[in-house]
């Protein structure tokens, strides 16, 4: 809002609804589904899907009514976590973790950068960028525990905001980018973030 862009967000529960109405910004409570999806029709230049996809029964669907509501030559962004990732891997086959990222009834669904990308790009998508968030999961990896004490979670969260704010504080956030979209190349990262478009 602040940069010119006019918002709307669409959110399935009354009280984040309500919560999000609070700070000043547009929002209807429903869900992104068939019977609703009329009303939207090709009217947004972008749509922003964060943590959405790993929840819902048929990914593609809701890619798919996402497109509907975009104009030609919109973007869509997406952010998923990216698990059974090479980090995680490591952890549960030679440090005995036990699998913590797998959250049924939660999440349904599991990707990660080559999933996503297959799955953006059968809905009609062309992938424009794909990156992933830090790889947290390396702090286990030095054995910073942060599964078993969340207070250790919170200081390696600290930890990542702080290495982010100094690339930023450097004029580096190019180097940021091209860190995180290396670690996607690799599969590393806690979350996937893709940008795709439309076609015109």
């Amino acid at each position: 809002k602040e940069r010119g862009w006019r918002p709307l967000g669409l959110e399935p529960s009354q009280h984040a609804a309500e919560y999000a109405r609070g700070l000043g910004l547009e929002i209807e409570q429903c869900f992104l589904e068939r019977d609703t999806i009329e009303h939207y029709r090709g009217r947004f230049d972008v749509v922003n899907l964060s943590k959405v996809l790993e929840h819902v029964p048929q990914p593609a669907t809701i890619l798919e009514l996402a497109a509907s509501t975009l104009r030609p030559g919109g973007i869509i962004c997406l952010v998923v976590p990216n698990d059974y990732n090479p980090l995680q891997l490591a952890l549960r086959d030679g440090c005995d973790y036990d699998p913590w990222w797998v959250a049924p009834p939660h999440h349904i669904n599991y990707f990660n950068p080559d999933s996503l990308s297959g799955l953006v790009e059968r809905c009609g998508f062309e992938v424009l960028v794909v990156e992933t968030t830090f790889p947290i999961d390396l702090f286990l990896l030095m054995g910073e525990n942060y599964v078993a004490d969340g207070s250790l979670g919170r200081a390696c969260h600290a930890k990542r905001k702080a290495l982010e704010l100094n690339l930023e504080r450097a004029g580096r956030s190019d180097l940021k980018q091209a860190l995180y979209q290396s670690f996607a190349e690799h599969g590393l990262g806690r979350e996937v973030v893709l940008y795709a478009r439309l076609p015109a």
